[in-house]
């Protein structure tokens, strides 16, 4: 009751008299209603607290609060502070970066150019690729790794191959030709066909070092009426000095029966657009390579290495060794000798039938030298006779590789090696 009285004070109603309880002794006498109407000169708020409390002596027993010892109404105090009031108005701030957006996405707005502006800091030489020259030539660049040099300091001739190869198979995909096969086109993947190499040929004018940026381009042409041709120029980035030149022919076989197919005429459209009849080789070795009989009649010096195995790591999607994998064998029966004092300078390999998982290969190779004076064979040329050869006999690869001094890094492409030994 007492908070409706005090209610009543600071909410008068316009009229009406409030009802009243019992007095403090309990005997029922009432108090005379006080009207709590509003006057012309209303009183302050703490004036009529007071007049109410002094209305009401006692109330249900309770002794009424002297007017005198009302304490004065406390100041107000701002709310307490929390997480939420507490947070800065983000409006302005929101609707500027609403009205960035809806500029970019109506191509009003034009971000900064943040690639770097030195020539040797290339945010994008790295890319996927490009086809150029009307749609002939693919080219793709590749920085030369840490894990990619020798005891050279310079990039292994098995990295430069592999340059080559991701290459050609990117130039495939870039063209739209890339079907369910690994480099195959939608033409040959009906018909089970896949590329297999028959004969490549580099020669290397120098090697990278670790940080060098390679640029190589590549492009196909055709070769007879079942054949194609692929050849690549791979240059340095940023002076454009050649590094090195290859070709390589390609046949085409049934993956299900292991054997040489003929070119369908279908996939020869689906192939024929592309082809750009330039050759990155002129002078081409095209000898003939001598019989291992031939190799071990003769008086010159010969090197062994039995009992190479593939890896499972070896083996391509089509599952015969990489292609890569036999210059790594070709080089195991290569004197050390050799390798520490000459660097490759060309080579030509022929291959003759692929190699599974469960094959066991012997490496062969005899050093033919330019010079007969031993004190100077150091400082002459080198050329040998390669042949990676199965258990049983069937020759796998022949090759024939041409090495010079490591004097100085020498410049200037070998082409094609002395036949006077061959």
């Amino acid at each position: 009751m007492v908070a409706s009285i005090a209610t009543s004070a600071f909410f008068p109603a316009s009229s009406g008299k409030s009802p009243l309880s019992k007095s403090a002794n309990g005997s029922g006498e009432t108090v005379k209603a006080v009207n709590f109407s509003t006057t012309p000169a209303a009183p302050s708020q703490s004036s009529r607290a007071k007049s109410a409390i002094e209305a009401v002596s006692k109330v249900e027993g309770y002794a009424a609060i002297e007017p005198d010892k009302v304490a004065p109404p406390l100041p107000s105090t701002p709310a307490p502070r929390t997480i939420y009031n507490q947070l800065p108005d983000v409006s302005f701030w929101l609707a500027t970066v609403m009205a960035i957006v809806i500029a970019a996405a109506d191509r009003h707005f034009t971000l900064p150019d943040w690639r770097p502006k030195r020539p040797d800091m290339l945010s994008d030489a790295f890319s996927f690729g490009k086809i150029v020259q009307d749609g002939l030539v693919f080219k793709q660049n590749f920085l030369i790794r840490s894990y990619e040099i020798g005891a050279d300091q310079t990039a292994s001739i098995e990295t430069l191959m592999n340059h080559l190869q991701e290459t050609a198979l990117n130039h495939v995909r870039s063209a739209g030709l890339l079907g369910d096969g690994f480099g195959c086109t939608p033409e040959m993947t009906k018909r089970n066909l896949i590329w297999v190499v028959s004969k490549m040929q580099v020669l290397v004018d120098h090697y990278p070092i670790w940080g060098d940026i390679v640029e190589v381009e590549t492009w196909v042409g055709s070769h007879g009426k079942n054949g194609m041709r692929r050849d690549w120029h791979i240059r340095d980035y940023n002076s454009g000095q050649t590094i090195l030149r290859a070709t390589s022919l390609w046949v085409m076989m049934n993956k299900l029966t292991r054997k040489l197919a003929k070119i369908p005429e279908e996939v020869r459209d689906e192939i024929r657009p592309y082809f750009f009849e330039r050759m990155a080789i002129v002078d081409e070795d095209n000898r003939k390579f001598p019989k291992l009989e031939e190799l071990n009649g003769n008086s010159a010096e010969k090197h062994l290495r039995k009992g190479l195995t593939p890896r499972w790591g070896d083996l391509d999607v089509n599952q015969h060794v990489n292609n890569v994998k036999y210059i790594g064998w070709i080089l195991e029966s290569a004197p050390m000798a050799m390798l520490e004092k000459h660097e490759l300078a060309g080579m030509t390999l022929e291959y003759r039938r692929e190699c599974g998982k469960d094959s066991v290969v012997q490496s062969h190779t005899t050093v033919y030298s330019d010079c007969t004076n031993s004190a100077r064979q150091d400082s002459a040329s080198i050329h040998c006779e390669h042949q990676l050869s199965l258990e049983s006999g069937a020759n796998i690869v022949k090759a024939r590789t041409a090495w010079r001094p490591k004097q100085g890094q020498n410049k200037g492409i070998v082409g094609t090696v002395s036949t006077a030994h061959a």
